[in-house]
């Protein structure tokens, strides 16, 4: 039986857990709350630690460990990635964080063990898929990535409900965002480039938000005409956004509209995942499009009801962890999302969720 250590019991880290262990993984989670490490309800098998990984993670926790999940914040990041370098273990993480990613890639460069970030939906999945679609093409010209978790009964204004990471939702609306513009790897701000479109007869609105595309601009920089990530949402969501954090200047005191967040909008289980990816190009000389395009709402899976987002974030870093131990990706360095083979990840017990 393998061995991994999950960091962060939130929503997402406490599923990674559950699945990991229903999966014949043995698993220990890391939380610096003691009380809500002790309250969750999880199966037995599971070992909890309170360690407050704010202060640094000693890599002798890591000792015995075959890999490491982070499902922290992203500003703790390369705490747990820098502990993982030292033990020797394989590090994962859900990170959509540009900066975050950037050390967790410094940390991997010699390393003994893989650096595998941005493991989850968006990083993560959108990026596999992207890639492989690509590949369907003599010559790519577009790679637009379009990704939404909501709630699928919407009653507030925003149309929106808390499903996963306040801080992490906030970050990605404030950050820049990279992209390819007429061939040109460029950062574009977020918030802009506000287009309409529809999946499975809803209409969605979509906007530039940070991290969502991984390491696609580097892979494909030069070798397409536009690359880019925006965030699907019900029509009107922008807007109140923008006054938010333009107007009000919220964005300047993010701890503020955390709070706001945290105590005026409620959470969901009854949530929804949006996704669509579609890429354009040449085959046989001739202009032509492919998409994938997916659905998934909250539902039973491996012992238990999970929401719609922590199926496809939580079910994805499983999925990676998979095939690492099987060997089917790199198992030294950096390993970047594009290296995951598709057909693999959706033939895997977890990545199957995106069948």
């Amino acid at each position: 039986m393998k061995q991994v250590t999950v960091a962060g019991a939130g929503k997402i880290g406490s599923a990674i857990a559950e699945l990991l262990h229903h999966g014949g993984y043995g698993v220990t989670l890391l939380d610096c709350h003691a009380d809500h490490l002790q309250g969750l309800s999880l199966p037995e098998g599971i070992r909890r630690r309170t360690v407050d990984i704010a202060k640094g993670l000693d890599p002798a926790l890591l000792d015995g460990q075959f890999a490491v999940l982070s499902a922290l914040p992203f500003h703790l990041t390369r705490n747990i990635a820098k502990a993982a370098a030292a033990a020797g273990t394989h590090y994962l993480d859900l990170t959509e964080d540009v900066a975050s990613t950037k050390d967790v890639r410094a940390l991997a460069e010699g390393a003994s063990s893989a650096f595998i970030p941005q493991c989850g939906l968006a990083p993560g999945f959108v990026s596999i898929a992207a890639h492989d679609l690509a590949q369907h093409f003599d010559e790519v010209e577009t790679i637009r990535l379009r990704v939404g978790a909501l709630p699928r009964f919407p009653s507030n204004a925003l149309g929106y409900n808390l499903t996963w990471s306040t801080e992490g939702l906030i970050n990605e609306y404030i950050e820049p965002c990279e992209a390819i513009v007429d061939g040109r790897r460029v950062v574009v701000p977020a918030m802009d480039g506000v287009e309409t479109l529809g999946v499975d007869g809803v209409t969605y609105e979509a906007f530039n938000t940070s991290g969502g595309l991984g390491s696609l601009c580097e892979t494909y920089e030069g070798k397409v005409r536009e690359l880019n990530y925006r965030t699907m949402r019900y029509p009107g969501h922008r807007d109140i956004m923008k006054v938010l954090l333009s107007d009000l200047r919220l964005s300047e005191r993010r701890h503020i509209l955390q709070d706001i967040f945290t105590h005026a909008i409620p959470g969901t289980a009854q949530d929804l995942v949006v996704l669509s990816v579609i890429v354009t190009g040449l085959k046989n000389g001739k202009l032509q499009q492919e998409t994938v395009a997916r659905s998934i709402e909250a539902q039973d899976f491996m012992g238990g009801f999970r929401t719609a987002i922590q199926l496809t974030t939580a079910g994805s870093i499983c999925a990676v962890l998979d095939l690492l131990a099987e060997g089917k990706i790199p198992t030294q360095g950096f390993v970047r999302q594009e290296d995951i083979p598709l057909a693999d990840y959706l033939a895997n017990r977890y990545g199957k969720i995106y069948q």
